[in-house]
């Protein structure tokens, strides 16, 4: 029972945290979609280039809402897939607060993120480019309102709406007054429609991270240093997979195996480049193209192990 209590709270705190980030992102989204009109594409054209390079420095923050956060933003085509996959890789997630719990020197810590914060940006950059010389790089538009669909929160409703509400008061008020009246309607709109993403969002990161947190609560992270071994390339294959699962858990294990001395160099730097918080789960949530995001997790765990397997072969040690 106290292994359940401790996973509740513990999954808890993790999804709370989420929640302004979440919340913020869908606000900073539906204005976008509906204060912007024509503009936004012209921003998302000038943003492509730069996104990854952006992404990456965002990811290295010590906290895991910035993946949340592009996982979202990739799914309504507001960034490149090329900086979703750089934010995932540079998430530090919990990786630091361990570090500096265990008084590790600051040098230590910055080589690591910083050649997850390098891998992102070059990786980033490389995919944008790939893509869009292949002409697979999306239509250059954003698709928020397909978000909104896919919930159906009605908030094209709620702007109609406050179109019928501008109309009246336009009639009974004058000019101000239908000014007043459209500006409020549309900002309600705008608000509830955030706040039902995020609800549900939410209420799904909070039982996929639950599950999780019962699995390495029972499990133990002796029994996990055990399952890796001590073979550095089965090592890096199987840190990496477990940097894939969807929970804050999964970077302080390898965190931890590593400061232990279980882990080496390679297999660390592979289940942490793997290990981007909850944006893999929120894509999955909130984008319905299932073939884009299961490509989009092979692709990262691709990464990480061919990024763990090279540091294996050039002997690095932090």
């Amino acid at each position: 029972m106290d292994v359940i209590i401790d996973a509740l709270i513990d999954s808890l705190k993790d999804t709370l945290e989420l929640v302004p980030f979440l919340f913020l992102t869908y606000l900073a989204m539906e204005a976008l979609e509906h204060g912007m009109a024509g503009r936004t594409e012209d921003i998302i054209r000038r943003a492509d280039k730069s996104g990854p390079i952006v992404g990456a420095l965002l990811g290295a923050l010590p906290q895991c809402g910035f993946s949340a956060m592009a996982g979202t933003l990739y799914a309504g085509g507001v960034v490149t897939v090329g900086t979703l996959v750089a934010v995932i890789l540079s998430t530090s997630d919990e990786m630091i607060p361990v570090f500096i719990a265990h008084q590790e020197p600051a040098s230590r810590l910055l080589s690591i993120v910083g050649v997850k914060v390098v891998a992102g940006m070059a990786v980033g950059l490389a995919l944008d480019a790939v893509l869009r010389l292949t002409h697979r790089s999306g239509d250059g538009h954003a698709h928020i309102h397909e978000l909104c669909d896919r919930a159906h929160c009605h908030c094209d409703d709620e702007l109609g709406e406050s179109d019928a509400a501008h109309d009246a008061a336009a009639a009974s008020d004058g000019a101000e007054g239908h000014h007043h009246a459209h500006a409020h309607h549309a900002a309600w709109g705008i608000v509830r429609s955030a706040a039902i993403h995020t609800v549900e969002v939410t209420f799904f990161i909070f039982l996929v991270t639950l599950a999780f947190g019962l699995v390495f609560s029972l499990v133990g992270q002796n029994a996990i240093g055990e399952f890796l071994g001590v073979h550095p390339v089965r090592a890096t294959f199987l840190a990496a997979l477990i940097g894939l699962i969807p929970n804050c858990g999964a970077s302080v294990v390898i965190a931890e195996l590593y400061l232990d001395g279980s882990l080496a160099a390679g297999p660390m730097l592979a289940g942490l480049l793997v290990s981007g918080g909850m944006g893999l789960l929120v894509l999955f949530r909130t984008n319905p193209d299932m073939r884009k995001n299961v490509t989009v997790t092979l692709f990262v765990y691709a990464v990480g192990v061919a990024v763990g397997l090279l540091a294996n072969a050039l002997g690095i040690v932090f």
